[in-house]
């Protein structure tokens, strides 16, 4: 394999650019060429794509967002915007693919696969919903901001003795609420893995209010509800002041973590020495702290464990 391309493909991860940077320079060492592709698989079907040298990849690694763009492209679900994909894709030389990005990503990876391209899929998603690898590029840093946003939120809660609602995103998997909970010591915390019961966090707020603590932080991961439904239902069940806050997009940018960077390196790299070996139907990711590759059919059918103990840890804790 002599040209490969690599592209990133729907909601941005911190890391994305130090995945970008690291597929370059591996493949450099490979003698294989590498085109970038512009905004996901939509740059395959209108052929914006553009080889990418060890210089234009050159100090990206510390960015946030993708040099490449990145969106989700409906035409590509046809049959007909994939063909036309392989026919771009053949017609610049392109004799594989790395593409970055979560469950959308690795579902079209698959589907060029079946029409001959070799394709490897790289997890770059901050929700860290994929079952097969214990950690995606871009879920460190955003706990982190997370982390960050809500010392700056407890702050003002101390000072005006109320309880904060945060809403962090996440989809239908709490790994953001669970995690950044725990590392921030969150009072309560909702996840849509695990029924909750409003009723008993009410009581646990009126017990704190008891004892005299009168602030608090709750975090709800956007699947498990709305901070603001919440945060109004239970300052009418407890009479205390509670305000709701939505963190949004901004957990999806800054620069990454020294964790991120480094896992998009390792798994970038992994990719690439896939490719060469002409492999292909695969995806990378990290178990035990090990990087290990799957085929993309059995990645996507496994189901995302259910952090249970790391749960009731966080309830423990805030007792």
């Amino acid at each position: 394999m002599r040209r490969i391309g690599v592209l990133t493909s729907g909601g941005d991860a911190p890391g994305m650019n130090a995945a970008i940077r690291a597929v370059v320079r591996v493949a450099y060492v490979h003698g294989i060429q590498v085109y970038g592709v512009k905004g996901g698989y939509n740059g395959l079907i209108n052929g914006d794509m553009n080889v990418l040298t060890r210089r234009d990849v050159s100090g990206i690694s510390q960015h946030g967002g993708t040099i490449l763009h990145t969106a989700r492209c409906l035409e590509f679900k046809t049959e007909q915007g994939r063909k036309k994909a392989v026919q771009n894709m053949k017609a610049a030389g392109i004799e594989g693919l790395i593409a970055i990005g979560g469950d959308g990503t690795f579902a079209g990876a698959h589907e060029l696969c079946k029409l001959g391209i070799p394709t490897i899929g790289v997890p770059g998603t901050i929700d860290n919903d994929l079952a097969y690898t214990d950690f995606c590029i871009g879920f460190d840093t955003a706990i982190n901001t997370v982390v960050s946003s809500i010392s700056k939120i407890r702050d003002t809660m101390d000072s005006h003795d109320r309880i904060g609602v945060i809403e962090v995103m996440g989809r239908n998997c709490g790994d953001i609420a669970l995690f950044s909970g725990v590392a921030c010591g969150a009072e309560a915390v909702i996840i849509p893995e695990i029924e909750w019961d409003i009723n008993q966090i009410a009581d646990r707020l009126r017990n704190r209010y008891e004892f005299g603590v009168q602030t608090g932080i709750i975090v709800v991961a956007e699947g498990a509800g709305k901070a603001e439904t919440i945060a109004s239902d239970l300052e009418k069940m407890t009479g205390l002041d509670i305000r709701a806050t939505v963190l949004g997009h901004v957990q999806r940018g800054g620069d990454p973590t020294a964790q991120d960077a480094t896992l998009a390196a390792r798994l970038a790299g992994r990719a690439v020495e896939l490719l060469a070996k002409n492999k292909g139907n695969r995806v990378v990711g990290i178990l035990n702290n090990s990087i290990k590759d799957f085929d993309i059919e059995e990645a996507l059918a496994q189901k995302k464990r259910i952090h249970t103990k790391l749960y009731k840890l966080a309830y423990d804790l805030a007792f």
